[in-house]
C-alpha cells in the first residue's frame, strides 16, 4: 500500500502544471483507526482499578517490602505446589518453625503477629489451626511488609502478607498432579478468564501424605502422621461502569491431621500398665476455615474508595487418645475452638492537590467464639492419684468487638522527598476493654536515581487473638492431676509498642539491587503463645515488658532468564514477667526466673538466612533455594537453642508438546526437598510453650506434571 501511495504522489508531481485531469486532482487518503479488542479494553480498565487500589488506597510508604510475582513463585523448586508459608521463608527476617506454631514462620522474631490481606482486604485470624488455609495457586503477586507501617495497617503488625489475585483474561487453565515421597499425592486445577465486563478465577487443590506434621524423631519415617487437606479459592469481579467495580472472593480449607507419635516413651505410672507402646497412640485434629468477601471499589480522577464486607468461620477440634494420654500425661484433653466473625472495612483516598493526598478509613469486626474443652483427669495429684478417671467440662463463649479508624496525609515535600503522617484509633471489647491512639510517621527520600531511603516510627496496638486468649476455670481442676502449679489466670491484655525502622534500597546496576534495614521495638504487655499440654492448639499470654531489635541485608539480580537472591538477618527478642494466663507455666522455678529476668522469647532465632537462584531457557528451567537458621530457643527459660541447620531444595523442569505443536505445553518438574538429607531439629520440646520435639522433613523426591488448557 505504501508503495502504491508513493507512486501516485510521483505521478501527481510529474503532471503538467495547470492540468485539471483526474490524474492530477488532490488525493484524499482514508482515515485509519486502530482500536483495541474488547478484551484488551477490558484488561486496561481492570488494570487501572488495580493500580488505583495499590497506589492510592493502600500505599506502602515507609514500610520495608519484599515482593514476588507469579513468575518468581513458579521458579521456586516446588513451583505452584509450594505452600504459602514456605514461599514466605525466602523473605529477609523470616524464620522457619513447626506447623504447630501456626503459621510455621516468624517475622522478625515475633509470634504469629502477621496479617494476611487479599486485594487490600484483611483476612481475619483463625483459631489456631495447623498449616496454611490459602492455596498458592491464586496468587498473582505477594508482598511482605514489615517495619513502621502506614496508619491503614492495624491489629497484626509484625508483618503484612499482602496478596493480589491472578489477573488472566483469556479463558484457560491448568491441571497438575504433584506427588512423590511420604505417600504424597496432590492434584490441583485452576481456571480463569473473562466474559464481557466480568473477570473470574477459581482454583482447588487436594493433598494427602504421611508427613502432615513434623516428625518427633530424626528418622526418615514417621508413625501416625497422615494428613488429608482440601483447599478452594474463587474470585469474580465485574465492572458496573467506568467508575465502579464489584468483587466477590470466597475460600475454604478443610484438613485432617493425625498427631505423630514418639515411640519409646515411659508412662508416668499413675494410670494403666507400667509398660505401654507410645507408638500406638491415636490423637487427631480436624481444622476448617472458610470466608467470603464482597467489595465495591470506586475510582474517579481525584477520589478512590473500597468498601468491603466479609464473613469468616473457623473450627479446630483436637481429639485425644483418652486411655493412652492418661497413661503418659495423667490428663486427656478434648479441645474444640469455634469462631464466627463478621466485619466491614472501608478505605478512601482523595488527592487534594499535587502535594497532598488525604487517606482515611475504618474497620469493625464482631467475633463470636466458643471454647469447648472436655478433660479426662485423675483425682489427687501427679504421683499421688487417689481414684479412677473423671471427666470435667470447661466451656465458655465470648462475643468480642474490634473497632479501628485512621487518617493520614501523604505530603510530597519535593519531587524526591515524601512525608507520610497519620494516626489510628483502636478500641477493643473482648476479655478486656482497651483502646489506644497510635501516631505513625514515615519519611521517604530518593536523593539519587536508584536510591531510596526510608525512616519511620509507628505506635502499635495489637489485640489478642480471641480464640487463643480464653482462660481456664482453674477451680474446676482443684485436687486433680490438672491442678496448675501457678494458680493465676489474669486475662490477656493487648500489646502496646513503639516501633522504629530505617532502611535503604540501592540499584547498583540494571537488574541488581541491594538493601539494608534496622529496627527496634519496645513493647508493653508483649503477647506470646505456645502449646501448653498435649492438645495441639495454641494459647496466648503476656509478658509485662519486652523488646526486639535487629537488622536485615538483602540482594538480588535478574536478567535474561537468570535470577539470584540472598538475604541475611539477625534478631534478638527478649521479655520478662508473665502477667496473664500464668497457670500455663508448670514449673514454679522456671516461672520465678522469667518473672524477674529478661530471657529470649521462644520464637527468637538470632541468625536467619535464605538464598536462591533460577535459570530459564526456552521451555527448560533449573532452580534451587535454601534456608539457614541458627536455631530456635530451648531449655530452661529458653536460655539455650537447638543446633544450627542448613537446608537446600532443587528442581529441574521441561516443557513438552506431546499433543502436537499447536497444543499448549505439558510441563514436567522433578523436585528434591532437603537435597542433602540434613537431619535438623526445629523444636526440642523443652522450651517455654513446647510439648514435643519436632524435626524438619528428611529428603523427599517429587514429580509434578502440569498441563495448560
Amino acid at each position: 500500500m505504501n508503495r502504491l501511495l508513493a507512486a501516485a504522489a510521483l505521478l501527481a508531481c510529474a503532471a503538467p502544471l495547470g492540468a485539471q485531469t483526474a490524474s492530477t486532482a488532490p488525493i484524499e487518503l482514508p482515515e485509519i483507526v486502530i482500536s483495541a479488542s474488547p478484551r484488551d479494553a477490558f484488561r486496561a480498565k481492570i488494570e487501572s482499578f488495580d493500580s488505583a487500589r495499590d497506589a492510592q488506597l493502600l500505599p506502602k510508604i515507609g514500610a520495608t517490602s519484599f515482593s514476588l510475582d507469579t513468575g518468581a513463585i513458579a521458579a521456586l523448586p516446588q513451583g505452584g505446589a509450594t505452600p504459602i508459608d514456605k514461599v514466605v521463608l525466602q523473605a529477609p527476617g523470616v524464620s522457619y518453625d513447626s506447623a504447630v506454631s501456626n503459621p510455621d514462620f516468624h517475622v522478625r522474631g515475633e509470634y504469629a503477629n502477621t496479617q494476611t490481606r487479599i486485594n487490600g482486604i484483611m483476612l481475619p485470624d483463625g483459631v489456631s489451626g495447623l498449616g496454611p488455609v490459602l492455596e498458592t495457586g491464586f496468587i498473582g503477586g505477594l508482598d511482605l511488609l514489615t517495619g513502621a507501617l502506614p496508619a491503614q495497617y492495624g491489629l497484626r503488625t509484625a508483618g503484612v502478607l499482602d496478596l493480589t489475585t491472578k489477573s488472566d483474561f483469556k479463558p484457560g487453565g491448568n491441571v497438575s498432579l504433584y506427588g512423590g515421597s511420604f505417600g504424597t499425592i496432590s492434584p490441583s486445577v485452576d481456571y480463569s478468564g473473562s466474559s464481557g465486563n466480568t473477570q473470574y478465577f477459581v482454583t482447588a487443590r487436594y493433598m494427602q501424605n504421611d508427613l502432615g506434621l513434623e516428625n518427633p524423631t530424626p528418622d526418615s519415617s514417621v508413625v501416625h502422621d497422615r494428613t488429608e487437606q482440601g483447599k478452594f479459592f474463587g474470585y469474580v469481579s465485574t465492572l458496573l461502569d467506568d467508575a465502579n467495580r464489584l468483587t466477590f472472593m470466597s475460600g475454604t480449607s478443610v484438613s485432617q491431621f493425625q498427631i505423630p507419635n514418639n515411640p519409646g516413651q515411659t508412662p508416668l505410672g499413675d494410670f494403666g500398665p507400667a509398660a505401654y507402646d507410645s507408638s500406638t497412640l491415636d490423637e487427631n485434629e480436624r481444622d476448617a476455615f472458610s470466608f467470603g468477601i464482597l467489595a465495591l471499589q470506586t475510582k474517579t480522577d481525584d477520589f478512590d474508595s473500597q468498601l468491603s464486607v466479609y464473613s469468616r468461620y473457623a473450627d479446630v477440634h483436637f481429639t485425644p487418645d483418652v486411655y493412652g494420654d492418661l497413661v503418659f500425661n495423667d490428663v486427656a484433653s478434648d479441645v474444640r475452638r469455634e469462631s464466627e466473625l463478621n466485619g466491614v472495612q472501608f478505605d478512601a483516598s482523595e488527592r487534594l492537590n499535587v502535594a497532598h493526598t488525604l487517606r482515611a478509613g475504618f474497620a469493625v469486626t464482631a467475633e463470636q467464639t466458643w471454647i469447648d474443652d472436655v478433660s479426662t483427669v485423675l483425682p489427687g495429684a501427679i504421683g499421688a492419684v487417689t481414684g479412677p478417671p473423671e471427666t470435667i467440662a470447661d466451656d465458655s463463649s465470648k462475643l468480642g468487638w474490634n473497632l479501628g479508624a485512621y487518617v493520614q496525609d501523604e505530603w510530597k515535600l519535593t519531587d524526591r522527598l515524601t512525608l507520610n503522617v497519620g494516626a489510628r484509633f483502636d478500641q477493643l471489647y473482648q476479655y478486656v476493654s482497651a483502646n489506644q491512639l497510635s501516631p505513625r510517621v514515615a519519611l521517604v527520600d530518593k536523593p539519587f536515581d536508584g536510591t531510596t531511603l526510608h525512616v519511620g516510627y509507628a505506635r502499635y496496638f495489637t489485640p489478642p487473638m480471641q480464640g487463643q486468649a480464653a482462660s481456664s476455670d482453674l477451680a474446676l481442676f482443684a485436687n486433680t492431676t490438672q491442678q496448675p502449679a501457678i494458680a493465676q489466670a489474669d486475662p490477656v491484655e493487648p500489646e502496646r509498642s513503639h516501633y522504629f525502622d530505617a532502611g535503604v534500597d540501592q540499584e547498583v546496576l540494571p537488574g541488581f539491587t541491594v538493601g539494608a534495614d534496622v529496627y527496634y521495638k519496645i513493647a508493653t504487655d508483649l503477647i506470646d503463645d505456645g502449646q501448653f499440654g498435649n492438645a495441639v492448639v495454641l494459647t496466648q499470654f503476656n509478658y509485662s515488658k519486652g523488646y526486639s531489635e535487629g537488622f536485615e541485608l538483602k540482594a538480588k539480580y535478574q536478567a535474561d532468564g537468570f535470577a539470584v537472591y540472598g538475604n541475611f538477618a539477625a534478631n534478638q527478642t527478649e521479655a520478662k514477667n508473665v502477667i496473664s494466663n500464668q497457670y500455663l507455666f508448670t514449673d514454679p522455678v522456671e516461672f520465678a526466673y522469667v518473672q524477674n529476668n529478661y530471657h529470649y522469647t521462644d520464637d527468637c532465632q538470632v541468625f536467619t538466612a535464605s538464598a536462591g537462584s533460577s535459570y530459564r531457557w526456552g521451555g527448560n528451567q533449573v532452580s534451587a533455594d535454601s534456608i539457614y537458621g541458627s536455631g530456635l530457643r530451648s531449655g530452661f527459660a529458653n536460655l539455650d537453642h537447638v543446633a544450627p541447620y542448613y537446608v537446600v531444595n532443587a528442581s529441574a523442569s521441561r516443557e513438552f508438546d506431546p499433543w502436537g505443536a499447536k497444543s499448549k505445553p505439558l510441563t514436567a518438574r522433578v523436585t528434591v526437598v532437603n537435597l542433602f538429607d540434613a537431619t535438623y531439629l526445629l523444636r526440642s520440646g523443652d522450651g517455654i510453650g513446647e510439648f514435643a520435639p519436632q524435626y524438619g522433613s528428611r529428603r523427599g523426591v517429587y514429580l509434578t506434571l502440569s498441563q495448560k488448557f
